[in-house]
């Protein structure tokens, strides 16, 4: 997409031919203006959008505003305000002007904003996908077992397209959980070609485990996993937003400047602990983190894997302690479990009535909001087999 900027900050002017730089397909400033009549007097390629810094709008302004949209009657206009002028703002409003977005810049407002101009042209397809981070507080907790298992649940049970980004820094081996596959591409390799992501190329650089769910494998050597910088996992995420339902990040224990731009971009947070004290310190200490850095606890919900009724810490101790809702709990079932990892196989395709596959089948309903009756038919494609064998 080729824009006009219309603006005197050029800081401003940088930020945001950065930001459009880093969009995929990426939009091109093509030309700069440093006023309104500048911009009806030096006329420009004709853009497909234009973007005007409004904050040093004068009175004369709405009546220019409203000559050069009819001038670029064909391309869409975001205007950018401090809100110092709202006879502007309602002129802007009623000449067509879409997108209004508030100074200092917000990227993620932004880049929302583009998207849904995207999509009102047909430029792509948004899917307006949710991003869920999975979040161990304690090494050996199962984050990584949990939200494999959960990304191909939500494949098949609720037809979800999902994509599960591996941000292990080191020795991340998401893939070997539910596949016996080699990643031919990892996201060291992806975040190496940046420039050329797009949907299919994101595509057949993950592994497929079913029709529906792909993995885009950390790096296997940890020497490599440096190249992959904050920005690279803006744009990969903002990328699955718009081709899938779903975008999980096994986010690991680490947390890096990777990680954090990663976590930037959720929105909720599953942090996975078992009941006991040292898993419960550890949770502290990740949600002191998240307060610190802006993240609201009511997107925080807690997984307790490994759950077994009847011990002396209770579900109600872990909320009192962390002031955090448990949201779901997943059963103690080693046996089921420890085959699914040896085998490289889903929980749900190696042992479909077991106690860990019905929880991953509940987990799939609390966080798609789909009722038992409304999805009755993927659960009896998934369980009434094996009933009947019985």
């Amino acid at each position: 997409m080729k824009a006009l900027l219309i603006s005197r900050n050029a800081v401003l002017c940088a930020d945001i031919a950065s930001q459009g730089a880093a969009r995929v397909p990426p939009l091109h400033v093509g030309a700069n203006r440093a006023s309104l009549r500048e911009a009806l007097e030096r006329a420009a390629e004709a853009p497909e959008l234009v973007i005007i810094d409004a904050s040093g709008a004068e009175a004369t302004d709405a009546d220019l505003l409203e000559r050069l949209t009819r001038h670029h009657a064909s391309a869409q206009f975001m205007l950018l305000t401090d809100d110092q002028h709202p006879e502007l703002l309602i002129r802007a409003m009623r000449v067509g002007v879409r997108e209004v977005l508030q100074l200092p810049l917000v990227h993620r407002a932004f880049h929302e904003a583009m998207d849904r101009m995207a999509a009102t042209t047909g430029g792509g397809v948004l899917r307006e996908g949710k991003v869920l981070a999975f979040i161990a507080c304690k090494g050996g907790s199962g984050a990584t077992f949990i939200s494999t298992n959960f990304g191909y649940a939500l494949a098949t049970l609720a037809d979800k397209k999902v994509l599960l980004l591996d941000l292990h820094g080191q020795f991340g081996d998401a893939t070997l959980y539910v596949s016996d596959q080699k990643p031919a591409m990892t996201l060291s390799d992806v975040c190496s070609q940046i420039a050329r992501i797009d949907g299919p190329f994101l595509e057949s650089c993950l592994v497929h485990i079913t029709r529906g769910f792909g993995i885009l494998a950390a790096a296997d050597d940890p020497s490599t996993a440096g190249g992959a910088k904050p920005e690279h996992i803006d744009t990969i995420i903002r990328l699955g937003r718009r081709h899938y339902d779903y975008v999980l990040l096994d986010v690991g224990r680490q947390i890096d400047a990777v990680s954090l731009r990663a976590l930037d971009n959720t929105d909720t947070f599953y942090p996975v602990l078992q009941l006991a004290l040292p898993d419960i310190r550890d949770a502290r200490r990740l949600l002191d983190i998240f307060r610190s850095l802006g993240y609201a606890i009511e997107h925080t919900r807690l997984i307790v894997n490994r759950y077994e009724k009847g011990g002396k810490l209770r579900l109600q101790d872990l909320h009192a302690a962390l002031g955090a809702e448990v949201l779901h709990t997943i059963p103690n079932d080693y046996l089921a479990v420890t085959d699914s990892v040896n085998q490289g196989v889903p929980v749900l395709q190696l042992a479909r009535t077991s106690a860990a596959a019905r929880s991953l089948a509940e987990l799939v309903e609390l966080i798609t909001e789909r009722r038992v009756q409304e999805s009755r038919g993927l659960f009896e494609r998934l369980f009434g087999r094996a009933d009947a064998d019985v």
